[in-house]
């Protein structure tokens, strides 16, 4: 049992759930909605998205083994690798996850039509890598990799949709892309944008173990006021957005989307906005990390309206 429990915690369970609940809501809200006649099959849906669970877990145990020595300094109660799973067992389960998220994907899409989604795919595992070994340790690049990686959940499920053999023709076809097209955007720019606040918000909380481990991230580069500024130019970047696309809302008479998005989006984000210049120690950090968390999970939840409303 406390091998199965350290083996969840390795995998970041809740964030699997996170993903997978991203994909079911963005299938089943978003895309049926928009093209009723024509939903993906069943079967690839499911292969799809175990796919993306799979190649996040293994990404998740490749940074936790590589990050051994910080971990025991930042959160030494929480490791897992050598603690509680011997590290060769971690590798054993990073490859064996990996290749089943690639087996999962090839079997969810044919070669012909979306080899350029396999390989997509393939280059998100020597992503995870390669980021798990010394891009997280660089200035931005590895925060800017996670969060691409994070709009990428969304994005693989929205260019399933359109083989390489090109787009339909019709007119009613050309008005459902363009609505789909958009509404991706609009979740995989959320998530985009809401990933690198938090991994920035992260490095602030874990700059000790990370300092001292030669790390270049953005608060030991440039300081941790030049790295709040940095988020909260997002921050304001993101609350803008979504307050204009509230004005667009308001023609279409969506009163509970409005509802929805001011208090369990748009009021989290101002609070964040006013703490952020407060907090100084890590628990002050790790309290907006997990307000941003919520947050992401708010996101994720607001496809649901699309059931409701045309």
């Amino acid at each position: 049992m406390k091998i199965l429990i350290g083996f969840l915690r390795l995998v970041r369970w809740p964030n699997l759930i996170f993903i997978a609940l991203t994909q079911l809501l963005f299938e089943y809200c978003i895309y049926a909605r928009v093209f009723v006649e024509d939903p993906l099959h069943f079967r690839n849906f499911i292969l799809l998205m175990s796919a993306s669970i799979l190649i996040a877990a293994a990404g998740y145990i490749i940074n936790d083994y590589f990050d051994l020595d910080i971990d025991q300094i930042n959160k030494p109660n929480k490791v897992v690798v050598n603690a509680v799973i011997n590290r060769r067992w971690v590798i054993f389960w990073h490859m064996c996850l990996s290749l089943l998220g690639i087996y999962c994907t090839i079997f969810a899409l044919p070669l012909t039509q979306y080899w350029h989604l396999i390989l997509a795919n393939m280059c998100s595992v020597i992503f995870l890598w390669v980021y798990s070994t010394s891009l997280k340790k660089q200035l931005l690049v590895g925060n800017i990799l996670i969060s691409v990686l994070t709009a990428w959940v969304i994005g693989i499920l929205y260019f399933s949709k359109y083989p390489l053999s090109g787009f339909p023709n019709s007119e009613y076809s050309y008005q459902q892309n363009v609505r789909f097209f958009r509404l991706s955007v609009l979740y995989a720019a959320f998530a985009f944008i809401i990933s690198l606040i938090r991994e920035v918000i992260k490095d602030m909380e874990d700059i000790e173990g990370d300092r001292k481990y030669g790390c270049r991230t953005m608060p030991i580069v440039w300081g941790l006021n030049v790295s709040k500024v940095f988020v909260s130019v997002w921050l304001i970047v993101l609350m803008a957005t979504l307050i204009i696309l509230q004005l667009y809302v308001i023609q279409l008479g969506w009163w509970m989307s409005i509802g929805y998005c001011i208090i369990l989006i748009l009021a989290p984000l101002f609070y964040v906005f006013r703490k952020l210049f407060k907090a100084q120690t890590a628990a002050d950090f790790h309290h907006l990390s997990v307000v941003i968390k919520m947050l992401m999970f708010s996101g994720i939840l607001s496809m649901l309206f699309f059931r409701f409303y045309q």
